[in-house]
């Protein structure tokens, strides 16, 4: 699940999907018995810098779904739910719901097969913006095993459930219960993952990183 909070991205891929995606835009990738894609970074601008800024998360599939057929999606900015939430001193909250219902709002469905497309696993992926001095209480998650993470990374503090924490932070929660959150001395953005673990092994056969000379001639002869 790619998220590009900042630039543009050019995908492409071996599914004959292609697209220009960015600003707010989410791509969902599972790439299941296999798929080979292209992700480069357009130069947009010769006289300013060209910032990129994105989070891309990777979930796991049971054993039984590793080889389901690749699909490719994007969930476009403009279509992706948003709740904006108001505490009692009028300030405001804007979660972005890329994942799991949040107060009656349902997100955009992700690939079939993904475990986010299961209700059992209770995951959501939300994108959590606070003005300064907002406050705002994270509803409790569903699934009983559920673990959930406040990934606090944007802003220069925050107060989880009355204890300050300074960014960035990943910030591990009881998902079964709710917490208040507050953005201390200005602004705070937020990544909210959360999701059951599956409880199966990682089979990765994907990026890799080649470190020696010897590497790089045997890929590329």
């Amino acid at each position: 699940v790619t998220i590009i909070r900042r630039g543009y991205m050019d995908h492409s891929d071996s599914l004959g999907a292609a697209a220009r995606f960015g600003a707010g835009d989410v791509q969902w990738l599972t790439a299941g018995s296999g798929v080979v894609h292209s992700e480069m970074f357009p130069l947009l601008s010769r006289e300013h810098p060209n910032t990129l800024e994105l989070f891309q998360i990777w979930l796991n599939l049971p054993s039984k779904d590793k080889l389901v057929d690749p699909y490719f999606t994007m969930l476009w900015d403009r279509d992706i739910p948003r709740q904006v939430f108001t505490d009692a001193n009028g300030k405001h909250t804007e979660v972005m719901i890329i994942a799991g219902v949040l107060d009656g709002t349902r997100p955009l469905p992700p690939p079939p097969h993904s475990w986010a497309a299961k209700p059992e696993s209770d995951v959501a992926i939300w994108s959590i913006a606070l003005e300064k001095d907002a406050t705002w209480t994270v509803p409790p998650a569903t699934g009983e095993r559920t673990l959930r993470t406040l990934n606090f990374f944007a802003g220069s503090a925050l107060r989880v459930a009355g204890r300050l924490v300074t960014g960035p932070s990943a910030v591990q929660v009881q998902a079964g219960e709710p917490v208040s959150i507050e953005a201390v001395g200005g602004a705070a953005d937020i990544l909210l993952l959360q999701g059951r673990p599956i409880g199966e092994a990682v089979a990765q056969y994907g990026p890799f990183v080649m470190n020696t000379q010897e590497e790089l001639q045997r890929a590329f002869s």
